[in-house]
């Protein structure tokens, strides 16, 4: 994920960066503790840095539920971290590479979005997750595409995904690299929502943003 652009002095500060990087790599909500613990910081200066974070617009805060005594803070990458910043350009000139040597006939069109439905279940949060849908958002949102959901009437909802973290390797290959993302999108739903489905997968302008990924079917059996 690359770093928000309209906020990186927040992330000049070593330490609010590894946080940060952290929280990428996790793709779900944590606790202060939870960090402090895996970067062996002391809890209470994590805390300082989620915060100053938090008031830049890089990370959302949640409460914990089902714990005795009160609520603590749980901490995630926010969807409108912007991601549009600096990082080194190997790994982005690799994806155009990619993109640009697969080709995108049908049935390597069907290979790729296959991969794709495994990369999704790899990157689904382990173990039990509260609230599936928002297991679902904060994953996204984790992996750089700044997602709004809107519930639909008839059961699912709408992800209208605000920001093309790919749009470079989409630029040398729309095709290999949108269905890759259809299918991760679809592995990620069969891990944490097995009860829905993809419906729709409407593909936009990189440059401008909007993909649009229909979800249908319940969202109460990711149990």
């Amino acid at each position: 994920m690359d770093l928000p652009g309209n906020n990186e002095g927040v992330l000049n500060q070593r330490t609010r960066a590894e946080i940060f990087s952290w929280l990428v790599e996790q793709r779900g909500p944590a606790s202060t503790e939870a960090i402090a613990k895996s970067l062996e910081l002391h809890p209470n200066g994590v805390r300082r840095h989620l915060e100053r974070m938090h008031e830049a617009g890089l990370v959302e805060r949640s409460r914990s539920k089902g714990r005795r005594g009160r609520p603590g803070d749980l901490w995630s990458v926010a969807p409108g971290a912007a991601p549009a910043g600096q990082r080194p350009t190997g790994y982005a000139d690799l994806a155009r590479w990619l993109a640009r040597a697969i080709p995108s006939g049908r049935n390597r069109l069907r290979e790729v979005e296959k991969a794709g439905r495994d990369i999704g279940r790899e990157l689904a949060p382990a173990g039990k997750v509260e609230d599936p849908v928002e297991g679902f958002r904060q994953t996204v949102a984790s992996l750089g595409f700044a997602p709004a959901l809107e519930t639909k009437e008839d059961g699912g909802f709408v992800c209208r995904l605000e920001n093309c973290p790919y749009r470079a390797s989409v630029m040398e290959n729309q095709d290999v690299v949108c269905a890759l993302h259809k299918g991760i999108t679809s592995g990620l739903l069969a891990e944490l929502l097995p009860d829905t489905q993809l419906t729709g997968f409407e593909p936009h302008d990189p440059e401008r943003a909007g993909c649009v990924a229909v979800v249908s079917g319940s969202v109460d059996g990711g149990d």
